[in-house]
């Protein structure tokens, strides 16, 4: 994806957000450094965890909604001990003997944790109970019943053990809403002795790779990182580019006829990038069932 450099900041950041800052604290960086309010970021990651944090600022905020969810991780395994959190940040509550397991042993594990399955989030998570984060109400001493909730797991591959220590290495490509924690804390219990999670470190999320991902410390540089184009960002979507003609009833939220190589090719829903005459971005539609996009997002609107 190609980097912008523009004098009203609007695109994407990728951060490799370091342990121990949480994505908020992350947020706030962004902001003194490119001196905007206007900046968010997609996917929560826990204080422990590194890796991968997709920021958006500017206008870029309001594109959130159309990325790709799914993420992938690395993450090691601690096996033998539970704890309050499903990860070593907590308390522990109970410690076992690990089994003498060998890889082919552990992939027989593993093997129900792949595809489409049911897990229940940690007690201290972002979880909504009855208005309130679930992290808040433990902490407060309750103990929550959490609903499971379907997830997938794309990948899930087994990437190192060691018996001496009893930790193993994990590769994770899942969809939004999956907890690794859980996945630790179940798989612990599937072989019979506990278990949470070590560490973690996102590779990939909203369509961003590591490979993109600048340290935090370049937000201290003048200027600071150049932002990714959000046509770049959005590259997996279909695009129609409106004429000249119907630039201004975009701007006022008027539905467009979609261009013909879109025709045939849109299921009702889809959504969809419009750019303007120009080429640059002008807004996000949503396509009809009688092939009219109708406008969602509309960056310049008039009135």
């Amino acid at each position: 994806m190609p980097p912008i450099h523009s004098p009203t900041p609007c695109g994407f950041l990728v951060l490799d957000k370091p342990a121990g800052l949480t994505s908020h604290g992350c947020v706030s960086r962004v902001r003194r450094a490119y001196g905007l309010k206007r900046v968010g970021h997609g996917g929560t990651l826990d204080p422990a965890v590194t890796g991968v944090l997709p920021i958006a600022v500017g206008a870029a905020t309001r594109l959130l909604p159309y990325l790709d969810g799914a993420k992938a991780y690395r993450g090691v395994v601690q096996l033998g001990l539970t704890t309050t959190t499903d990860d070593l940040a907590g308390e522990a509550l109970k410690r076992l003997a690990v089994p003498a397991a060998t890889a082919a042993e552990l992939e027989l594990a593993l093997a129900p944790f792949r595809g489409a399955i049911r897990q229940r989030p940690p007690q201290v998570s972002a979880v909504h109970v009855d208005g309130e984060r679930a992290y808040a109400r433990a902490r407060r001493g309750e103990q929550l019943e959490l609903a499971e909730r379907a997830v997938t797991i794309e990948r899930l591959e087994l990437l190192g053990w060691d018996p001496a220590t009893g930790r193993l290495e994990l590769a994770v490509a899942c969809s939004a809403g999956t907890y690794i924690r859980s996945l630790a804390r179940d798989l612990g219990a599937a072989l019979g002795c506990g278990g949470c999670l070590a560490s973690l470190r996102r590779t990939a999320a909203l369509g961003f790779q590591l490979e993109q991902a600048v340290p935090l410390e370049l937000l201290e540089q003048s200027p600071p990182p150049a932002l990714l184009d959000p046509l770049a960002v959005l590259a997996h979507l279909p695009l129609h580019r409106l004429a000249e003609a119907d630039l201004a009833g975009w701007r006022c939220g008027r539905s467009q006829a979609a261009s013909g190589e879109l025709v045939g090719s849109l299921v009702e829903g889809d959504p969809v990038v419009v750019v303007g005459p120009d080429g640059n971005l002008a807004g996000m539609a949503r396509a009809l069932a009688d092939g009219q996009l109708q406008p969602r997002l509309v960056l310049d609107a008039s009135g």
